[in-house]
């Protein structure tokens, strides 16, 4: 293999096609969120400076891809954190579990989603939409909400699927020393909402070390939603570099 075929591949192994080096697009992605409240000191310990809490809340979120050019269906779940950088307000994406291994590289390494391996699932069971996180063999998250219950207003939808996210990109030197280290934008602008639902929910998180989601609990729930997608990822673009700051 010549110098300029190892530089013109975009993953490793050389010779496997672990995903696609353009934007994804995404049909029928399906998004289970639920919005609560939570303890702020735990917030705190977790949210990285200069991103700002604005108040103490989580968005446990499961989302269902029907269809992903480069990876098929899979499903994934996470935690996202409503915060401040400067003047805009986002959401910090904390942590995120899936079950394809090919989104969760990709998502690591072309962007800066804090993607790890997990179980998550979303079903529709006697009159309620479930969704779930399993890590191994231990559950870690179960989320009910009324199935379809209220119509969600599409422009509320929309403006839910299209907040700017930030994320911390890590890449590690030889010396375990990171080379990059920096906290990232990212916003979703091509999506179009099929439908959109909301309801009363309930959130169950239970301790697991490779998955502390519980670590931010849940003191009370405030919204939840349901809605049916169909996007294309943003890149990410750097707004602080840590290493120089």
């Amino acid at each position: 293999m010549r110098a300029d075929q190892v530089t013109a591949a975009v993953t490793t192994p050389l010779t496997v096609p672990l995903y696609p080096p353009r934007p994804t697009r995404f049909t029928d992605r399906e998004y289970f969120n639920v919005v609560y409240r939570t303890d702020p000191d735990a917030l705190r310990a977790v949210v990285p400076e200069p991103l700002e809490i604005i108040e103490p809340l989580v968005r446990f979120e499961v989302m269902r891809m029907g269809e992903v050019d480069g990876y098929g269906p899979y499903t994934e779940c996470g935690q996202v954190i409503p915060v401040r950088h400067g003047a805009e307000q986002g959401e910090y994406l904390h942590a995120m579990y899936l079950d394809s291994f090919g989104a969760t590289a990709a998502g690591r390494e072309l962007s800066a989603y804090p993607k790890v391996a997990g179980e998550p699932a979303l079903r529709h069971e006697r009159g309620a939409l479930v969704g779930t996180l399993d890590y191994g063999s231990e559950r870690v998250a179960t989320a009910t909400m009324a199935y379809k219950w209220q119509p969600l207003d599409p422009e509320e939808a929309r403006s839910q699927i299209t907040v700017p996210t930030f994320a911390v990109k890590t890449v590690p030197g030889y010396d375990f020393r990171p080379r990059v280290c920096d906290l990232v934008r990212m916003q979703i602008t091509d999506v179009t909402v099929k439908e959109a639902w909301h309801g009363p929910a309930r959130l169950q998180l239970f301790e697991h070390v490779m998955a502390p989601l519980a670590d931010l609990p849940v003191r009370e729930v405030v919204d939840a939603s349901h809605i049916l997608t169909d996007l294309t990822l943003a890149p990410a673009e750097p707004v602080h570099d840590y290493l120089a700051a």
